[in-house]
């Protein structure tokens, strides 16, 4: 069983009969029906309303006349991910919205758990996972919408007709795989990277937990851009046709 947190002690104490109340419905049940919660899930609903009240108190506090440093830190940020979209999606700016989304989710994943008693929920495979899947859904519906279901499912034969026989099954192999390809890369580097932290903070309390915090930091921009950037180049292999 695994060592719940406080944030998943208080939901088992108090909300065990919704957390059955929602497995039910979607036809599961809990290992423990006295404690159905687990980290991963309570750590993500927090995560979602630290999200939401992070961004309804920026959002008052946005101005043009006198902009605070953190409306200059958050247009930096949209900045950047839209020049990026820009450079690896034709017309990037129209998916530069899900780009951000996913880029904010991870990144605040990634460092909620630096807060002690809490814990990185993108550390948990189930997460990298989900996200992986609304990445995948996502380039492959903007595929379909950019070039019509029939010319987006053909590019996959390549443009060789004699060696679309070949070609077509490992394009379909290479574009299933890449879910997994996001989910273990976002995964593995964040639970490595938080027993590394871990560890360090049972041997000292000084020094070299600091450098850790400071490279857990550096970790989780860097995931959280490397999963964007990924799902990024998806898309734009997925449009990129349209141009044909």
């Amino acid at each position: 069983m695994e060592h719940e947190i406080l944030v998943t002690r208080l939901f088992n104490d108090y909300l065990a009969g919704v957390g059955n109340a929602i497995l039910a419905a979607v036809g599961q049940h809990a290992h423990n029906a006295d404690r159905p919660w687990t980290n991963w899930i309570t750590m993500q609903i927090l995560l979602a309303l630290v999200i939401v009240v992070f961004f309804a108190m920026l959002k008052p506090r946005l101005s043009m006349e006198n902009p605070g440093k953190l409306q200059h830190v958050m247009e930096a940020i949209y900045g950047f991910i839209r020049g990026e979209a820009e450079s690896n999606v034709h017309h990037g700016h129209h998916y530069a919205p899900f780009f951000g989304s996913i880029f904010i989710f991870v990144l605040f994943g990634n460092l909620i758990g630096i807060i002690p008693g809490l814990e990185s929920p993108t550390m948990f495979p189930y997460v990298p996972a989900g996200l992986a899947i609304a990445s995948f859904l996502y380039f492959n519906l903007m595929g379909m919408k950019a070039q019509g279901v029939g010319r987006y499912v053909a590019h996959f034969a390549g443009p060789i007709p004699w060696m679309a026989p070949l070609m077509f099954p490992i394009e379909i192999i290479s574009t299933m795989a890449r879910p997994l390809s996001l989910t273990i890369r976002l995964y593995a580097n964040m639970y490595a990277g938080e027993q590394v932290t871990l560890l360090f903070l049972g041997l000292t309390y000084f020094v070299m937990p600091a450098v850790f915090m400071g490279l857990h930091v550096f970790v989780s921009f860097l995931q959280a851009y490397v999963f964007m950037l990924m799902t990024m180049l998806y898309v734009g292999g997925a449009v990129a046709h349209e141009e044909h």
